[in-house]
């Protein structure tokens, strides 16, 4: 039985208890369940955590100190020069071979103990927000278009503002004898930190 299992069967011998037989007895009977489950689903609605039972690793056991000994110094060293899981069995089987143990076995203890050492990097969300006008992230591009009965060249602005996310979009005309940009008015609320370089919306 998984978990969300296991959350659905609580519900029912909770709602069981409340409002059907009323007796931790009857509801354990008619569920074929134990009467300590009745128990813990009255108390809480989310099933407390499995324990797991400890396994003894009788092959393990004799490299456990040579495995935390390679580990403690690797605490010191550069984070490119530390040992693998793979890179300790390997030295494991060389300096130990009197030890004959799997290399998944080692895997399993070395990320335990690197999680314990604070050897693995916990990954670490940051919130991203910003200030009105203070950043966008800006592209153009080129396309052609008909105005005034005429294909036109433009050369289009898009700004997406970082703090609200909305888009503003304009173009701009290059007549073919100047080289200086002909710019127009810009009709976008949010590009008015950038509305020396906006042109008119499409």
């Amino acid at each position: 039985m998984n978990r969300r299992q296991k959350v659905e069967l609580f519900e029912q011998l909770r709602r069981e208890y409340e409002h059907g037989v009323g007796t931790i007895k009857g509801v354990a009977r008619k569920f074929g369940v134990h009467r300590r489950m009745v128990r813990d689903a009255i108390a809480n609605a989310v099933p407390p955590p499995r324990k797991a039972a400890p396994r003894e690793r009788p092959k393990l056991g004799a490299a456990v100190a040579f495995i935390d000994e390679i580990l403690q110094a690797d605490r010191k060293a550069p984070r490119k020069q530390r040992h693998t899981a793979h890179r300790i069995w390997m030295r494991l089987r060389q300096e130990m071979p009197e030890v004959a143990v799997a290399e998944c076995t080692v895997r399993q203890f070395v990320h335990k103990r690197k999680r314990e050492l604070g050897l693995v990097c916990v990954e670490t969300c940051i919130p991203q927000s910003y200030g009105w006008g203070h950043e966008g992230q800006v592209d153009w591009y080129e396309a052609w278009a008909e105005l005034g009965g005429e294909k036109q060249k433009l050369y289009v602005f898009c700004m997406r503002s970082m703090a609200s996310g909305g888009r503003s979009i304009g173009h701009i005309r290059t007549p073919a004898n100047r080289l200086s940009w002909k710019r127009t008015s810009w009709h976008s609320s949010t590009s008015a930190a950038f509305s020396d370089y906006c042109v008119s919306t499409i």
